[in-house]
């Protein structure tokens, strides 16, 4: 292995009833968990999403409604994820902008807390579009000389991300083979939030990157608006954009 693990990483991936954060839900979930001495667990989970998956979904997927009716929904599986998944590092394909921020708002759908700020994330797909920009396919085909079969699937997805990574550490010499600065490398911008709606200054202070307030800063805004505040709770953002919002305000009030 030439990744330098210091802490297992879980590699994970999604399939899902579509592609709108804050609506859509989970049909399939894998996750693979490499420890620092390369041994390997793996574990793949359908689950009933409670509420249609739409026919444009199935055809990239393979999963109907009929494979689901008797799975579990994310609600009942979540405590197991979250213990496989504590105290790890996470990684996968396109995860920063889509896998992440989905299975946040899940988990905090099912009720459990899930802090962005306990795990380092990877993102396979934005090393590989630094360095070869292409997909998934083409990029196990590059690294690793072998054909995806079963694309969409997420256990074979998860396989493959995960070979990809590991090929990208050993073939590339400037690219980091730890964790910590591959999720340096691997993240475009930095923001507070997993949806992209919330960034940081050159202070380091969040600021809202849309909307009426969009450049300025959130506490700042909180102080002379609160009623955007309560706005954004009752409107239809992502959860864990309300629950970094919920703290900034919490904070600015002492």
């Amino acid at each position: 292995m030439n990744l330098k693990l210091y802490k297992p990483l879980c590699t994970f991936d999604l399939e899902t009833t579509g592609t709108n954060v804050a609506k859509d839900r989970i049909v399939e979930i894998s996750i693979l968990k490499v420890n620092p001495d390369g041994s390997r667990e793996s574990k793949t989970w359908l689950v009933n999403p409670e509420m249609y998956i739409p026919r444009e979904s199935t055809e990239i997927h393979g999963i109907s409604d009929d494979d689901v009716k008797n799975a579990p929904t994310f609600r009942e599986i979540a405590p197991k994820v979250m213990e496989m998944i504590t105290g790890t590092d996470l990684a996968g394909f396109n995860s920063n902008r889509f896998d992440v921020p989905l299975l946040a708002e899940e988990m905090l759908r099912a009720g459990i807390d899930f802090d962005l700020n306990k795990f380092k994330l990877v993102d396979v797909q934005t090393i590989y579009h630094k360095m070869e920009p292409r997909n998934l396919t083409a990029a196990y085909n590059f690294y690793c000389k072998k054909t995806l079969t079963d694309a969409h699937s997420a256990e074979a997805d998860v396989l493959a991300t995960f070979e990809v990574l590991d090929a990208q550490v050993a073939h590339y010499d400037e690219l980091p083979n730890e964790v910590a600065a591959l999720s340096e490398f691997s993240t475009y911008h930095k923001f507070a939030d997993l949806a992209g709606m919330i960034r940081f200054d050159d202070d380091e202070k969040e600021v809202f990157a849309f909307g009426k307030y969009k450049g300025q800063r959130v506490k700042d805004v909180f102080q002379k608006d609160l009623g955007y505040f309560g706005w954004i709770q009752n409107a239809d953002f992502p959860l864990y954009t309300k629950k970094v919002l919920t703290a900034i305000q919490l904070k600015s009030r002492f």
